[in-house]
Order: C-alpha cells, then structure tokens, then sequence
C-alpha cells in the first residue's frame, strides 16, 4: 500500500497523514451516528476530533510495519435508532465517506490555489488525496470488522445477513492474507486505488 513504503521520502509526513485521516474518519462515525440518534459514541468520548479518543497503539504499530493498520472502533447501538437498518448503513457509511471528502478537498485546494506540481505544498496534498483515497477503497472492502462488511450486512436480507456474520471470526485473518500475498495488492487493490485516485482528481486539477 501507497502507506507502507519505508524508502519513500515523505514516509513520516504520510504516517501523520494516515493518523489524522483515521481520526476523521471515526470522528464521522461518531457524528452521524449521534446526528441519528444513538448518543452511545458520545457517552464513550468518541464524539471529538483528540487523537487520542480515536487511535490505539497497536493500530498504530501496525501502520508503521505492517500492510494494514486501523483506529479503535466507534462504538454504534443500533437499537437506538429510529430506523435501525439505514441509519446503522449511514453512521458506517460515514467514515470512508470522510476519507473521500478530504481526498476532494485536497484537489479543489490544488485547482483553485493554481499550485504548482513542484509546489511542497501540492506534493503534500497530492499524498492526503492518495491516503485518503486508499483509506476509502480499504475500508469498503466486504470483509469484516471493515466498513464494508456492516454496510453489505445491512442490505442483506436478514437470513443472509445471518450467513454473512460467520465471517466476523475469519474476517481479519482473510484481511491479513490478503495483503500479505502480494498478488491482491499488485494486481486488485493498487491499481484500483490508482484508478480511483486518478478519476477523483481528474474531476478537479
């Protein structure tokens, strides 16, 4: 992944970019979650943008040496909500959402401020949207504990939905392989954030 190259030069700045990142993107669980009516991220602190309600340490370790790394989970009641099935696929949805939001963010600052390619500051908000775009394309994997996987559980007929979560034991471990095998990242997940990467920024710079 674009955020496990230790050779690159713009390693350090990356693993901040990768935290705060993380840290919107719980943060929007977090309020659209509270927006819907489940106050239970609030009750556990998890409605503020402090780092340090957000990331854990292995998480983070795991960012710096490893293929993957993640933030603690939002904690989400669904039973609190009016319409516990859509909002729960809102209140998930919400994260990777964040992720795309800030990666469109980056471009417009690049379009509109008419910053050069060889600008530091536009290397530095090339490398948000690329992080951005893959924390995206990551999360909405259709594996468990991602993203992915409650907002598909949630569409799923109920029996289905049932059948799915048998995969919420094996779901982390099918993640791990994954991108431990070289092939998955070389040939599905890279290109497919450089394919997205490229479209998003295509609509703005």
């Amino acid at each position: 992944m674009i955020f496990s190259n230790l050779s690159s030069p713009f390693y350090i700045l990356t693993i901040f970019i990768v935290l705060f990142s993380l840290v919107i993107h719980e943060f929007a669980h977090a309020l659209v979650a509270d927006w819907l009516g489940d106050k239970t991220p609030r009750r556990n602190g998890r409605l503020t943008l402090n780092p340090l309600a957000h990331l854990e340490l292995l998480g983070i370790i795991m960012i710096l040496f490893a293929p993957v790394g993640w933030a603690r989970p939002v904690p989400i009641n669904m039973s609190n909500f009016k319409r516990p099935r859509l909002s729960m696929i809102l209140a998930v949805a919400a994260g990777p959402v964040a992720n795309l939001i800030l990666a469109m963010l980056a471009y417009i600052v690049i379009a509109v401020g008419n910053l050069s390619v060889t600008d530091w500051l536009t290397s530095i908000l090339y490398r948000i949207a690329e992080v951005n775009v893959a924390l995206f394309a990551f999360n909405i994997i259709p594996l468990p504990p991602l993203d992915g996987s409650q907002i598909l559980r949630n569409l799923l007929p109920l029996k289905q939905a049932i059948t799915y979560s048998r995969l919420d034991v094996y779901g982390p471990f099918i993640i791990l392989f994954l991108f431990i095998i070289p092939y998955f990242n070389t040939w599905v997940f890279s290109p497919f954030v450089y394919w997205l990467n490229g479209l998003i920024g295509s609509l703005f710079v």
